[in-house]
């Protein structure tokens, strides 16, 4: 089995950041070209203070692969349009919905393949893609009814990045209410049709297929447990958006006299393998009902300030006993190190006390228990066993220099930026090697090309 072994001049290995650590790495199979093989972690070495022969030599500080939990991908087609003018969340949805109209498979690969270029390039080696743009537009499936969904999973391989589908039931435009136009190709029409056509897709090679209750606004409560047990039965990680606006948890109190949280616990929703996204307006009943359960939280503080949801209570759900986890979702930027100093950024603004959480537990959140969140449990550390995903984040930028080494995970999470990704190595494969992607030479203009062709 073919050996790389990378040269760390700094690595945060969970605790600490230790400086020359060398990381052998089974690559299982071939380390170019699209696809992954089983490359692992074979030994973590520390106190190496020069490079060994042959070495790959990655400078600056080396963490685990970053995760991002939570990814619409063919919202990236929105940045910059929506800044024009003001209004709300609900407003904001308008747009996206004429962009969800105008994607096919092969439009829909182009983008998403750019996007997940754009996130490797920021040091994310898995993403949880919340998928519902299932069919043609007007509801009709396509001859393979998963089209769309392969066509996100081809291209997270082609751009070198491991995927979790969480294919999403998305019912009902609200408590019951027929889906409007614009919604007729994200629905199944009942949740054990959108369970044949999930059991269609298959794990694979870089690939966990998991599921997504889209809200319970857009899956009726009588067919919420058919999706978590599909989850359960297949032990897939099970996603679903929360109270991310004050407007579902009135309707919801209306609709059924409980507020989501309980809706979702009355189901049989809740549980170590589900996480919540958002949970940004929730009651303390609702924080101790996801801590009990375990039920993970995926903050999206770019998105939901981005769209002036709110800030969430991310640290009394972690108290509580909710592990946190971090995602892009609508992608107005693509920058987990923002994602994760925003969550604490946030909470100074919001309590006026600083030091919520540390680098290394903001790191934890980006790293770790994302990738559990998403089903790669063996991925996020740096040690042996563990898959060889990890990313090289420059301490010599602007924006960087001049930090103490020992603070090196301080200065990463504070300071640094997506555009301080130096490398990025899959499944021990150089996807990203001095700020260029391997297969996608010119990300920027495949993003550019693949949003113009949706605009006409």
């Amino acid at each position: 089995m073919p050996l790389t072994t990378y040269w760390l001049e700094h690595a945060w290995l969970g605790a600490n950041v230790e400086p020359g650590v060398a990381l052998d790495v089974s690559t299982g199979g071939s380390t170019a070209g699209p696809g992954f093989g089983d490359g692992r972690v074979s030994a973590v070495r520390t106190g190496v203070d020069t490079p060994p022969p042959g070495a790959v030599v990655l400078r600056g500080l080396t963490v685990p692969g970053l995760a991002n939990a939570h990814s619409h991908a063919f919202h990236r087609a929105l940045r910059g349009t929506v800044q024009v003018g003001s209004g709300t969340f609900w407003t904001w949805r308008e747009v996206m919905y004429t962009v969800a109209q105008r994607l096919t498979p092969d439009t829909y690969f182009a983008l998403a393949r750019a996007v997940y270029a754009e996130m490797a390039l920021a040091g994310i080696t898995s993403v949880g893609e919340f998928h519902y743009l299932h069919h043609a537009p007007g509801g009709t499936p396509y001859a393979d009814p998963n089209a769309m969904g392969e066509a996100l999973i081809a291209a997270a391989a082609d751009a070198g990045i491991r995927i979790t589908l969480l294919d999403t039931a998305y019912l009902s435009s609200g408590f019951g209410a027929a889906p409007e136009h614009h919604q007729l190709r994200f629905t199944d029409g009942t949740a054990d049709a959108w369970a044949e056509r999930v059991e269609r897709l298959k794990d694979r090679d870089g690939v966990r297929i998991g599921a997504a209750i889209h809200s319970v606004r857009a899956v009726p409560a009588d067919q919420l447990a058919t999706v978590a047990r599909w989850a359960r039965d297949r032990e897939a990680p099970l996603h679903v958006h929360l109270s991310e606006q004050t407007a579902e948890n009135d309707a919801c109190l209306a609709a059924h006299g409980m507020t989501p949280t309980q809706l979702l616990a009355e189901h049989g929703v809740l549980g170590a393998r589900t996480t919540g996204v958002h949970n940004t307006h929730l009651t303390d009943g609702d924080i101790a009902l996801l801590g009990s359960s375990t039920t993970g939280t995926c903050m999206c503080p770019t998105t939901e300030r981005d769209l002036a949801d709110g800030i969430g209570p991310a640290v009394a759900l972690q108290r509580a006993g909710s592990p946190l986890s971090l995602g892009s979702d609508s992608h107005a930027v693509i920058d987990l190190l923002e994602e994760a100093r925003a969550m604490e950024l946030n909470e100074r603004l919001r309590t006026r006390t600083r030091g919520h959480w540390t680098a290394a537990a903001l790191l934890r959140a980006a790293t770790a228990d994302g990738h559990a969140a998403l089903g790669w449990a063996d991925a996020g550390t740096l040690e042996a066993g563990a898959l060889a995903d990890f990313t090289t984040i420059a301490l010599d930028s602007v924006r960087t220099a001049g930090p103490v080494p020992r603070l090196a995970a301080e200065t990463a999470v504070f300071a640094a930026s997506a555009a301080d990704v130096r490398h990025t190595v899959v499944a021990g494969r150089h996807v990203v090697r001095d700020g260029a992607h391997s297969s996608v030479p010119d990300v920027a203009r495949a993003l550019a090309d693949s949003i113009a062709a949706l605009r006409g």
